[in-house]
């Protein structure tokens, strides 16, 4: 099976090479975060479209990225103004998703979401940064559920959902263990010139204005 143990130090380290080879070859994965388990691939035009049908998602519903520091959004060409700067600086690494302008040429259109940007996050789950950061590129974000359905807590809820594409060998599955139950990443729009919270999460708007201040949304 498609499984690799993704707890320890060593089991990350052992199935990076493995888990970086099957991305580049265009494969999807399954992973823990520092929020929910995700389904995610390489931000290219057909491995996004292929991640979409696995999980029955409609087209005009964008995922997000994940990233390994800020230097990985900013070489994708994404644009972060005054608030966008402030609440990363607060906040990331962390479960705050920010949706920024930029990125034409260099990300597919298909993660752009109607106000024109692209959702980013600086995971702070060390073995995803890992793996992202040996990747060399980010890698796209979504909930480990079919469209409408529960996000799977543990990777036998996993396995169960997507058992065609994990025998198949188009989905391999990281193993963080069973997930609490925790908020989704909040996630705030910065494409205009005052941010706009999109989704309360892990994050409280509290504590974006207790942090950041005005520059909260």
């Amino acid at each position: 099976m498609n499984l690799l143990p993704f707890r320890t130090d060593r089991e990350i380290t052992d199935a990076l090479p493995r888990v970086v080879a099957h991305l580049q070859k265009g494969g999807l994965l399954a992973y823990p975060t520092e929020t929910v388990y995700g389904l995610g691939s390489r931000a290219r035009e057909e491995e996004v479209h292929a991640l979409a049908a696995l999980k029955g998602r409609r087209k005009d519903k964008p995922f997000l990225l994940l990233i390994s520091d800020r230097a990985m959004a900013e070489a994708c060409g994404l644009v972060f103004n005054h608030a966008a700067e402030a609440m990363a600086r607060a906040f990331w690494p962390g479960p705050l998703t920010l949706v920024l302008p930029g990125g034409e040429g260099k990300l597919p259109d298909s993660l752009r979401g109607p106000e024109g940007g692209i959702a980013v996050r600086w995971t702070s789950h060390a073995g995803i940064a890992r793996l992202v950061s040996r990747l060399g590129e980010p890698i796209t974000s979504t909930s480990a559920n079919r469209a409408g359905g529960p996000t799977a807590p543990g990777v036998e809820a996993l396995t169960e959902l997507f058992a065609d594409a994990i025998a198949q060998g188009v989905l391999l599955v990281l193993d963080g263990g069973v997930l609490g139950n925790v908020p989704p990443s909040t996630v705030v729009d910065c494409t205009g010139p005052a941010p706009k919270l999109v989704r309360e999460g892990a994050i409280p708007r509290a504590e974006l204005h207790r942090v950041v201040g005005s520059l909260a949304p």
